[in-house]
């Protein structure tokens, strides 16, 4: 690595911005390696430049650099990052240092952190089923390999510990084929950096997964470079080395706020609620690099995690995400607040590609009809709990209460399970076949006339006997 020019005019620090004076030919993007009189050194990012000046944003904190003393040496290229294989079961912090005690990896290549483009001709449609063992999202909001899907939760809710979930059941049904987890940790405590590193060891997972780390007492402006560290290592692993990458982002509004912080220190003009006019080309920058692209074997998956500031959906960050990504898995504190696990709302999320992936063939010919027809029983259901708060339970219809308890079933059967409860599709479809018995048939209008002949029919012959079971045991016991 050569330097271009090394200087000593530094004009003005603010902030995490450098102002440096009769700087020549420096390039929007490129690296500086800052060095401090006690011989301490940090890196920069030209973010600005003109004929008689550049502006630099310091990877780190600003404190102790003296205007007199300090130099700012130019390298002459962009961000890069070291990748190979061996990152895989390794730690890093939020510039790309390995964290851990091991020694150094081996570097294949190096690759700018800002990615290239997908061509969208190249793009290939996702089409293949991930099952993640979770009933609510395999059934009602499928995940296809190289989507990206966040999750939209609020603090306090078990977001973490679903992400963690996913991460390690998550599977293609009928293929042995190469899987990486990439983990990029934004502003995030060491609490949960540790749960994520601990989960994967116990579990094995580590061994296939490379974690970033940038926890909420280091520089904030280290958020910026995070999750670009991490697309850029599983890049690597998916379309030079074929494998399935699943990459784990948490949390995006830690990343929206360091870019707002960003903004304010440049004094731009704000937009929505302080937030800089360009982070919807910024967030989209970084989903964007989710997918398949022709002609490559491997993939990359995105879950990325919004916490929504005042659990307000409307908020520009979950708002913005929305407009970008293929639907949203949303977690409710009322049913959290129930002590359901996971507290997936299904009338909140949706997957849009979930017709590519299910069906025959694929999951199973049902699967179709039978998420439409939960779906429409759950918003009834809800419907007929609205009213019974209204004119009490014992004024409600007959339909009206059997849909009250399809709801309380549905809660407690479907959406509710353990965190290492591991549900194959086809479990997950008997579930909501079972759960359907308790509806007379004229009420399944949303499902094939073949599927209700084939499954309804054994489903409330058991369900009936299941009811019977249960009299006689309450006889016994009164006897």
């Amino acid at each position: 690595m050569k330097f271009e020019a090394e200087y000593r005019t530094i004009g003005k620090v603010s902030g995490p911005l450098m102002v440096i004076n009769s700087v020549k030919n420096a390039g929007y993007g490129e690296i500086t390696k800052i060095r401090l009189e006690n011989g301490e050194e940090r890196l920069g990012q030209v973010i600005e430049t003109t004929d008689k000046f550049a502006v630099v944003q310091v990877f780190g904190p600003t404190s102790g650099i003296s205007i007199k003393s300090t130099s700012v040496s130019f390298l002459g290229e962009t961000f890069k990052l070291g990748v190979g294989e061996e990152m895989l079961g390794r730690v890093f912090d939020g510039q790309g240092r390995p964290k851990d005690t091991k020694a150094a990896y081996a570097v294949e290549k190096k690759k700018d952190i800002n990615g290239e483009p997908i061509n969208p001709v190249a793009r290939r449609m996702p089409s293949d089923f991930i099952q993640t063992g979770v009933s609510s999202i395999d059934g009602l909001m499928t995940l296809v390999r190289g989507q990206k899907l966040p999750i939209f939760s609020s603090s306090g809710l078990p977001h973490n510990q679903l992400a963690a979930q996913i991460a390690r059941q998550a599977k293609v049904l009928g293929k042995s084929e190469s899987f990486a987890v990439v983990f990029g940790g934004i502003g995030i405590t060491y609490d949960d950096a540790s749960f994520f590193i601990d989960n994967f060891r116990k579990t094995g997972a580590l061994k296939r997964t490379a974690a970033f780390m940038n926890l909420a007492d280091d520089p904030s402006i280290e958020r910026i470079l995070t999750p670009r560290l991490a697309l850029t290592t599983a890049e690597f692993l998916a379309f030079e080395r074929g494998m399935h990458v699943l990459v784990i982002l948490t949390d995006m509004t830690n990343y929206c706020e360091s870019l707002r912080e960003m903004a304010s220190a440049r004094e731009e003009v704000p937009g929505r609620r302080g937030y800089p006019g360009y982070m919807y080309t910024d967030l989209a920058s970084i989903y964007e690099r989710a997918g398949i692209v022709e002609g490559k074997k491997g993939s990359i998956t995105q879950l990325n995690i919004i916490t929504m500031p005042g659990d307000d959906i409307t908020h520009p960050i979950p708002d913005l995400t929305g407009y970008i990504t293929e639907g949203q898995i949303f977690l409710s504190r009322e049913l959290n607040n129930k002590g359901i696990y996971p507290p997936i709302n299904p009338l909140g999320s949706l997957s849009r590609l979930m017709n590519n992936g299910i069906g025959e063939g694929k999951t199973r010919e049902d699967h179709r009809g039978v998420a439409d027809q939960l779906y429409g029983a759950y918003a009834r259901a809800q419907e007929s709990r609205s009213l019974s708060a209204i004119i009490g339970v014992e004024a409600l219809s007959e339909s009206d209460k059997l849909y009250l308890k399809f709801g309380d079933d549905f809660e407690k059967r479907f959406i509710a399970q353990g965190d290492y409860d591991d549900r194959t599709i086809e479990q997950t479809l008997d579930i909501g076949w079972e759960l359907l018995s308790e509806l007379p048939e004229k009420e399944l209008t949303r499902i094939k006339r073949e599927h209700i002949e084939k499954r309804h029919l054994n489903y409330r012959v058991k369900a009936e006997a299941e009811k019977e079971k249960e009299k006689d045991m309450k006889k016994g016991v009164r006897q």
